[in-house]
């Protein structure tokens, strides 16, 4: 078993939406509340490069601790997250850029033993590395189509 083409091309490129939907917004727009109590688009983006943090360190235990647990992931508790939304947003996504590069060609080099090891999800159960990476991309893109949304709402209240 090879890292299935449709997770290793979403690996590499996913994130880089990124840009193009962020694309003419100005920095205190990508900071505004475009819903009160939500999230701004910086929040989101802050979300996504925090998380993959989390990620990696989960990936890492799964590769030395097969079938080990996590608890839940919360960006509320994360002091990473809340240091990081004190950053300017170009050193923000630059990291998220730099990390999932990273992230792409460490996943690309794991073989058949390493995308079997397992994980236990608190509400999704116990999955596979595979499922894991599948997981942490649906998990991005759902945060991407919310910064699409954003985006127009503040392109269009302007």
């Amino acid at each position: 078993m090879t890292l299935p083409s449709s997770i290793s091309t979403r690996l590499q490129y996913q994130h880089k939406s990124l840009i193009e939907l962020i694309d003419g917004l100005a920095d205190s727009e990508i900071r505004m509340a475009v819903n009160p109590g939500k999230w701004s688009i910086f929040e989101n983006i802050v979300h996504l490069e925090t998380y993959q943090h989390i990620f990696i360190a989960r990936v890492k235990k799964m590769l030395d601790q097969d079938g080990c647990s996590f608890p839940v992931y919360s960006a509320e508790t994360d002091p990473l997250f809340h240091d990081h939304l004190s950053r300017p947003s170009h050193e923000v996504i630059h990291d998220l850029m730099t990390m999932r590069k990273e992230i792409a060609s460490g996943m690309s080099s794991f073989n058949e033993t390493d995308l079997a090891k397992k994980g236990i999800h608190p509400a999704f159960g116990e999955m596979n590395l595979t499922g894991w990476l599948n997981f942490f991309l649906l998990h991005e893109a759902h945060h991407l189509f919310t910064i699409f949304k954003l985006a127009a709402r503040t392109r269009s209240g302007r």
